[in-house]
């Protein structure tokens, strides 16, 4: 079905999505300030996101008969606001780049599902990106 490297691509994508989701959902709670309000829901809101997109994947390597990973990378939270929401649009950028990475590997293979999948997704990751860039520039 899918290749070795295709898997691991993938799993790497579950990682970085449950980090995300743990990531926003604790700067949603450490996040202080009225001012600072709307900043929080966005982040809970983009954290219940990137959680559903860790289990899809999931859903995805363990159809294509592997184990996905219950690992996340490396959770960065931040301590102030700006700090918290530049770590998110790294976090972000890092994320478009690979799922690119997979949607060409998963043509080349011609995985369409796992192509369309990680192309729906991309689309959330580039919204996301955008808020927390237009969140910076405010």
């Amino acid at each position: 079905m899918a290749s070795k490297e295709l898997i691991e691509m993938m799993n790497k994508a579950i990682a970085r999505e449950i980090q995300v989701s743990i990531q926003y959902m604790w700067q949603h709670v450490r996040i202080y300030g009225f001012e600072h309000l709307a900043i929080a829901e966005e982040l809970k809101k983009i954290a219940i996101e990137e959680m559903k997109h860790a289990e899809s994947i999931a859903e995805r390597v363990d159809y294509l008969g592997e184990v996905p990973t219950t690992t996340p990378a490396k959770i960065v939270v931040g301590n102030e606001p700006r700090e918290m929401i530049t770590n998110d649009v790294k976090a972000e950028l890092e994320a478009i780049e690979l799922y690119k990475e997979i949607i060409e590997k998963a043509m080349a293979e011609k995985d369409y599902v796992t192509r369309e999948l990680f192309e729906d997704i991309l689309s959330d990751e580039e919204d996301h990106h955008n808020v927390f860039k237009t969140l910076l520039e405010k």
